[in-house]
């Protein structure tokens, strides 16, 4: 690549303005809004989505978006070199559909209303009223790039798969099932709030997909553990299950390619038939890591553990 072409490459993410094309509440806790708008026309390549994860600017309580440089790939520096009372919030969503048309290229996102007491944020307070026309912006990679990251789901050649999850993980878990090899064989366990957060997924006729409503007042992970850990042959597992407390440390991030903690994963001993991908509320997905490695002896190179938020912690990116 000459030096002229690398400075006049466009940066590796897009940074769009987007604007709000469709409001739909799909179920009690979850809205999907549809995105749209010329900018995201060089955003991502459409293909298989699988868990890909993007970045949503939500505006200030003026209203008004902060002035961005949109051409550099410093977009975090650029972020917050805007004061912070006028960069608005940034958080992180996973693509729950893309859709690249003649028309132009449309995003779902499914946002999950977390408008009980203590749980709310400016995401879910923004979705909440959500409406046409209204505007933010997405970072996410650049159509045509590849290798920039955003995507955990790598089961190599695994033909069976464990998918696990809350109900903020259950829009990932959808887009990875819709993407997938209609061979796939295995089983998703999705806990949400209550029965009419059950969503369609057209998944594999080889994968379960099993719903699990929490009662009003559990908390998350009640009934996703002993589920999980019985479908693994745990059977006394349900007895005496403890979230473990994190507070004070960082979210548990850990595949077979990376782990938050700088811990070394060494290569599984083999490729397995076997693949998991475990995503949610922090202390469940540390306390499922707990009970897989450490009790059952699932290799660590097997397994994306990703903690995507931590309860009663505000998360800021």
């Amino acid at each position: 690549m000459s030096a002229e072409t690398a400075t006049t490459e466009k940066p590796a993410y897009v940074l769009a303005r987007a604007e709000v094309r469709g409001v739909e509440r799909v179920s009690p806790n979850f809205v999907r809004v549809t995105f749209g708008g010329d900018e995201l026309d060089e955003f991502a390549t459409p293909g298989s989505v699988f868990d890909a994860r993007i970045k949503l600017i939500f505006p200030p309580a003026s209203g008004v978006l902060p002035p961005l440089d949109r051409d550099t790939d410093d977009w975090w520096g650029s972020y917050l070199a805007v004061p912070e009372d006028e960069r608005g919030s940034m958080r992180t969503y996973s693509v729950r559909d893309l859709r690249v048309t003649d028309a132009g290229t449309e995003v779902d996102v499914d946002f999950v209303l977390h408008l009980a007491p203590g749980l709310s944020g400016p995401a879910s307070r923004w979705a909440s009223t959500a409406s046409v026309g209204q505007e933010l912006f997405l970072i996410g990679p650049r159509r045509g790039r590849v290798g920039l990251g955003g995507v955990e789901y790598a089961p190599g050649g695994a033909s069976s798969v464990l998918l696990v999850g809350d109900e903020t993980a259950a829009p990932a878990i959808a887009r990875i099932l819709e993407d997938a090899p209609r061979d796939l064989r295995g089983c998703a366990f999705i806990e949400v709030p209550e029965p009419a957060d059950a969503l369609s997924i057209d998944a594999p006729a080889g994968v379960e997909v099993r719903w699990l409503p929490r009662a009003q007042g559990e908390p998350h992970g009640f009934e996703l553990i002993p589920a999980v850990l019985a479908h693994l042959g745990d059977d006394d597992a349900g007895d005496e299950i403890r979230v473990k407390d994190i507070e004070g440390e960082d979210l548990m991030w850990e595949t077979p390619a990376y782990s938050a903690s700088g811990e070394a994963i060494a290569a599984a001993d083999a490729p397995g038939d076997r693949y998991f991908w475990i995503a949610g509320e922090s202390g469940v997905v540390t306390t499922l890591r707990r009970h897989l490695v450490k009790d059952l002896g699932i290799d660590r190179g097997q397994v994306a553990f990703m903690g995507y938020w931590r309860r009663g912690v505000a998360m800021r990116g």
